[in-house]
């Protein structure tokens, strides 16, 4: 390749998608990809004028992604890198016919639709050897990963009580019935997979509460509502969990008909020694209680932070950083990693079977109105 960057190619991402532009920005941001190609749509028209907001050459905008990764492949310039924005039920087979090319893959989480395709996909990227990641965006913030820095470290003590919790209101009525095309898809069974809420951002709340904590879930007891009349998926999660061998109480709540509520992820900690407070709506700061009394606020890109957090830190203090900076993290990461790197903070396959494995769990224990175990199909346990 002359040019350093790495070609990419983005499935989904047409008309009406938010995250599309998302990856797009956030993939080019520091220059190391370059979106050369997509199946942005399976409509030839919408494709093409797909291709036209991102600049990419309509001769390389494809209907099909089966047909754009064959042609890729066999392209001296062709992308080498998928990107997967598709709706969920699309994010296994793409995975597997980019990985059995050869080609590395970024994904949108969920990793698939259903705990038994996560399990199938990590076979297949543990066959094919080629790197793949998923894009958990929160895990990008420079402040959350600070955050896992201080629990890692031990300043928390031991880990006592956690809570996270992800309202949003933006489905607080039947918006699927009336021209959404994201609530569309979201709220089908048939796209969505099983979970809902609970697989759109619960997933995302779980994700969070294990990557700070360093402690994995070992059992849970979910109340999963559909509250919306009609809709065929939850919209409205409330769980208790406990954390790693300790059993700590843990509490997480994600609604997307919390009326009002805009993206209000929160996660917060307490241990023997002190506790941390994580918002998104302020995503530069971090708030440290301690057992003297004291508290301490963290500030993005300030000194003294961890070395993950300040290299997630792109501005001075005091310049707010936000969704597509943390969602260029991970695509720096991922640009590491096909390089041969392991970088910390990359959440890839196992990740995304557990988070399958905690919507899998999620739905048992609401349906049975019961404690469950969170077992992993490896074995895996607690820690």
């Amino acid at each position: 390749m002359t040019d350093s960057r790495w070609p990419l190619a983005l499935v989904g991402g047409g008309a009406g998608s938010f995250i599309g532009n998302v990856h797009r920005m956030a993939a080019g941001l520091d220059g190391r990809f370059h979106l050369v190609a997509g199946a942005f749509s399976s409509h030839p028209d919408r494709a093409r004028e797909a291709a036209s907001r991102y600049t990419v050459d309509p001769a390389r905008a494809y209907p099909d992604y089966r047909a754009m990764i064959a042609t890729e492949a066999a392209r001296a310039d062709g992308a080498r890198v998928i990107a997967i924005a598709a709706p969920n039920h699309l994010h296994l087979p793409v995975a597997r016919a980019a990985l059995e090319a050869g080609m590395a893959v970024i994904s949108d989480k969920p990793a698939t639709a259903t705990l038994e395709e996560a399990i199938e996909l990590r076979a297949i990227v543990t066959r094919s050897r080629a790197p793949y990641a998923l894009t958990y965006t929160y895990t990008g913030y420079p402040m959350l990963r600070e955050a896992r820095h201080v629990c890692l470290s031990g300043a928390l003590g031991e880990i006592r009580k956690a809570v996270v919790e992800y309202p949003q209101g933006w489905l607080a009525e039947d918006v699927e019935n009336h021209g959404s095309r994201q609530a569309l898809w979201r709220t089908d069974p048939a796209q969505a997979g099983h979970g809902g809420c609970i697989g759109d951002i619960g997933v995302h709340a779980f994700n969070a509460l294990e990557f700070v904590s360093g402690l994995r879930v070992r059992r849970l007891c979910a109340q999963l509502s559909t509250v919306v009349p009609g809709r065929a998926l939850d919209d409205d999660c409330n769980l208790l969990l406990t954390l790693g061998a300790q059993e700590a109480p843990a509490v997480l709540q994600a609604s997307q008909i919390a009326t009002g509520s805009r993206n209000g992820l929160r996660l917060r900690l307490w241990g023997t020694a002190g506790g941390l407070d994580w918002c998104h709506e302020a995503a530069d700061r971090l708030v440290i209680d301690r057992a003297d009394g004291t508290t301490e606020i963290r500030h993005a890109a300030t000194p003294g932070l961890s070395d993950i957090a300040l290299a997630a830190s792109r501005l001075p203090p005091g310049h707010p950083e936000g969704f597509v900076e943390a969602f260029a993290n991970i695509y720096r990461d991922f640009a590491d990693l096909i390089a041969g790197a392991q970088p910390a903070c990359l959440q890839g396959i196992d990740e995304g079977v557990r988070g399958m494995a905690f919507v899998h769990h999620a739905i048992t224990s609401s349906r049975q109105r019961q404690w469950v175990d969170f077992t992993m199909p490896n074995g895996e346990t607690a820690r």
